[in-house]
């Protein structure tokens, strides 16, 4: 649901919002930036076990991740984190960071300030099917693949570092 302005107040159910398939994952888009006038961005993402985010930076947006369900490792800056249910991780701007999926799928929420990111979900995923995983990629991307993709990955302020 997205609305005009911050100032309107809006709700969701559970499984409500703008669900994408996106690099393997299931984001669900809860507030988007045409939501909060830009303040932030909240995604459910939901990920396969295995599963594992490339060392990546953003330069716009902090980053902060609230684990619903799952077990998670992130790298964050120079700290590995163990996290699991009720874990919550932040991630400043210009900080490297990645996580991989232990044991899973995981369940987290993805807050984002200022929005904008979640143009990028928007960019490189598409309409899910159904409020579900997608099938679990056979292969991660080629280095061909994340070569194309890198000019969208820039467009929106991000950097892959591995």
């Amino acid at each position: 649901m997205s609305t005009n302005s911050a100032s309107q107040a809006f709700a969701l159910n559970n499984k409500e919002g703008e669900a994408r398939w996106w690099m393997g994952s299931l984001a669900i888009i809860k507030a988007a930036g045409n939501d909060t006038s830009g303040r932030f961005a909240l995604v459910e993402v939901i990920d396969h076990e295995g599963e594992q985010a490339p060392l990546h930076v953003h330069y716009n947006e902090d980053e902060a991740f609230w684990v619903l369900e799952g077990s998670l490792t992130f790298e964050i800056g120079d700290k590995t984190i163990k996290a699991g249910p009720g874990s919550f991780l932040f991630g400043p701007k210009g900080i490297p960071h990645r996580y991989r999926v232990d044991k899973g799928p995981s369940r987290m929420l993805f807050i984002l300030s200022p929005a904008g990111f979640d143009d990028f979900i928007l960019e490189t995923s598409e309409p899910a099917d159904s409020i579900a995983l997608p099938p679990k990629p056979d292969t991660p991307p080629s280095p061909e693949e994340m070569e194309a993709l890198m000019p969208v990955i820039q467009k929106y302020g991000m950097d892959i570092l591995g």
